[in-house]
C-alpha cells in the first residue's frame, strides 16, 4: 500500500486486507475512512461476495498467500487474476524499493515511480558513501518466554544499518531456520554473547509492542543491565508502524546515521528510550 501511496496511486485501490484501524499509513486510513477503499477481509479469508459485487478485477498478494494456496485458487476461479508480490525476498533495501517501478508500470505512474526511487537511492548513497563508524548495532525484541527475536544476518534491515555506517550484531550467528522469514529466535544467553558490547540497541516494537523507557526494557530481562548500550543510554525503539512504510529506505538509514554520528537531524522512525 505504501508504494502505491508514494506514486499517488491509491485511487486504483478499492480493497484492503488490512482494516482501517490497523493502518499507520495516513493516506490509506483516509481512503478507508471515506469509503474509497473497503476492507475485504484478511488475505487468508477474503470476502469473496464483496469482491465479486464490487467487480474486483485484479488482486495483489504478498507471499503470505502461499500459506493459503486455496485462497489464490479460489480468486482465480472467480476470474480475478492474482499477482504475488515478492519484494520481501529482496535482501537489498533498494532492491525491495525498486518494486515501486512495477506498480508504476501497472498503473501508468512510471515517472512518479522512477522519481520516488531515484530520490531514495540518492539519499541512501550519500550516507553509504561515507566512512563506516565501526559502531555495533543490534535490533531485537523479547517475547513473553524470554526468547530474543533478531533480524537474520544479511536481511535488508541489517543491510541498512551497514549503509548507515554501523556494524550489525549478531553477525556471525548460525541461521538454522530454513524459511523465508527475516527474523529468528535465539536464547538470551546467545544474544548476550553477541550483543553485550553493542554500542546501540534498537528494540523492534512491531513484534511485541512499543516501550518508552530503559526501565521497561529491563523489566523484560534483568540481564540487559549488563549491556554496554543500556549502561550508556544508547537504546532506541523502532516505531510500530515502520514496516508498513516500505518506501522509507533513506529515512531509516538517515535515522541510524544520526544516532551513530551524533549529527544534527530529526529521527523519523526511531526514538530514544527514556533513562
Amino acid at each position: 500500500m505504501d508504494l502505491m501511496a508514494s506514486i499517488d496511486g491509491l485511487d486504483n485501490i478499492r480493497f484492503s486486507g488490512t482494516d482501517e484501524g490497523d493502518w499507520y499509513i495516513k493516506a490509506a486510513k483516509e481512503k478507508m475512512s471515506s469509503g474509497d477503499i473497503l476492507y475485504a477481509g484478511k488475505y487468508s479469508a477474503p470476502d469473496y461476495e464483496l469482491l465479486i459485487s464490487e467487480k474486483c478485477n485484479f488482486a495483489i498478494e504478498n507471499t503470505m498467500i502461499y500459506h493459503n494456496p486455496e485462497v489464490k485458487e479460489k480468486l482465480e476461479s472467480l476470474g480475478i487474476p492474482v499477482m504475488v508480490e515478492r519484494s520481501s525476498y529482496e535482501t537489498n533495501p533498494l532492491g525491495r524499493l525498486e518494486w515501486i517501478k512495477l506498480y508504476g508500470l501497472l498503473y501508468g505512474k512510471e515517472d512518479e515511480a522512477n522519481t520516488a526511487f531515484e530520490e531514495q537511492k540518492s539519499r541512501a548513497k550519500a550516507i553509504s558513501d561515507a566512512e563506516s563508524t565501526g559502531l555495533k548495532v543490534a535490533v531485537f525484541s523479547i517475547d513473553s518466554n524470554g526468547m530474543i527475536s533478531i533480524r537474520k544476518p544479511g536481511d535488508y534491515i541489517t543491510s541498512m544499518i551497514e549503509m548507515a555506517g554501523g556494524s550489525y550484531v549478531p553477525a556471525n550467528i548460525s541461521v538454522s531456520e530454513d524459511n523465508a522469514l527475516s527474523t529468528m529466535k535465539i536464547t538470551m544467553e546467545d544474544f548476550y554473547v553477541e550483543a553485550v558490547d553493542a554500542d546501540v540497541l534498537i528494540y523492534n516494537s512491531t513484534i511485541e509492542g512499543e516501550i518508552k523507557s530503559i526501565d521497561e526494557l529491563i523489566k523484560k530481562s534483568e540481564v540487559l543491565k549488563d549491556f554496554k548500550a543500556v549502561k550508556s543510554g544508547n537504546v532506541y525503539c523502532l516505531s510500530k508502524g515502520y514496516f508498513q512504510q516500505s518506501s522509507d529506505v533513506a529515512e531509516f538509514i538517515e535515522d541510524v546515521h544520526i544516532i551513530l554520528t551524533g549529527e544534527s537531524g530529526s529521527l523519523q522512525h526511531l526514538f530514544k528510550l527514556k533513562e
